[in-house]
């Protein structure tokens, strides 16, 4: 399972290291420096305005969705196109492992519906929620649902502090989606949502979520990026009394993230 991971993600100063040993390989990626010193600035002046992470990185969003909304929820090099085609994946992926258009849908961390404008439009009406730490990126949410003709499909936003989920019913959702959320979370975080989101998966309901992999030591990148190892966050699942099994296929396609699928053993799962 971790074959895949030794070259995608590394620790900066797995990096540092090697830009010494291959000094003659660094010019082609000099042009990072620039950028990464803008983040660690902003990392830096963000850090001290703010307190708890999710404050912390809704400020992140805030500054991000000035170049975009698609910049906010894909990256710096994000455009429309690279937005289309990674909401896209999501759905592909969702529909060939179990989604149906009855089942009722919690995205977490929907950001401006790049996968939401596709999976609102696929499932019956009423049956999609979406939530998000970021008010900004919820009005661009809101806008995506004008530009696309989703009004008559009575999708769900709210906005959220927390992942404690307690505003929402038992067993209310067969499918939980999470694209890019835990991938920017610290463990804290991811804990406490594998702690509540038990409760609001329906019988036979999943969870799938990506991560960014590593098969060093679990670290950050400017509280922005955190990469874990695939056993770290199936034994988190396991304390909260949730199976998780790593997603081998997804690894076959055009992305650096790893997915995990959660379910409860307490209810046969209905998915492949």
């Amino acid at each position: 399972m971790n074959s895949h991971l030794s070259y995608r993600n590394s620790s900066l100063s797995h990096k540092i290291g090697y830009a010494a040993r291959h000094p003659g390989r660094i010019p082609p990626y000099a042009g990072r420096i620039l950028p990464y010193a803008r983040r660690w600035a902003r990392d830096l002046w963000l850090g001290m305005q703010t307190g708890d992470h999710v404050s912390y990185y809704r400020a992140i969003m805030r500054s991000d969705i000035g170049n975009g909304p698609e910049a906010a929820v894909g990256g710096r090099t994000a455009n429309r196109a690279s937005w289309l085609r990674l909401g896209q994946m999501q759905f592909d992926y969702l529909l060939a492992h179990g989604l149906v258009p009855g089942m009722r849908m919690l995205e977490i961390g929907c950001g401006n519906l790049r996968a939401g404008r596709l999976l609102i439009d696929y499932l019956d009406t009423g049956n999609y929620y979406g939530i998000d730490i970021s008010p900004d990126i919820l009005v661009a949410a809101l806008e995506t649902i004008a530009d696309y003709g989703l009004q008559a499909k009575l999708p769900r936003l709210a906005l959220v502090d927390d992942l404690k989920l307690g505003f929402l019913p038992d067993q209310a959702f067969d499918v939980v989606h999470a694209h890019s959320v835990f991938s920017h979370s610290p463990i804290e975080v991811i804990d406490e949502c594998l702690q509540h989101v038990g409760r609001i998966m329906a019988p036979g309901g999943f969870f799938d979520f990506t991560f960014h992999p590593t098969a060093r030591s679990e670290h950050h990148v400017l509280r922005e990026d955190f990469y874990y190892r695939p056993e770290t966050l199936i034994a988190l699942a396991a304390k909260n009394r949730l199976r998780a099994r790593f997603l081998e296929d997804w690894e076959r396609g055009p992305h650096l993230q790893s997915k995990l699928r959660v379910t409860r053993p307490d209810a046969p799962s209905v998915a492949t």
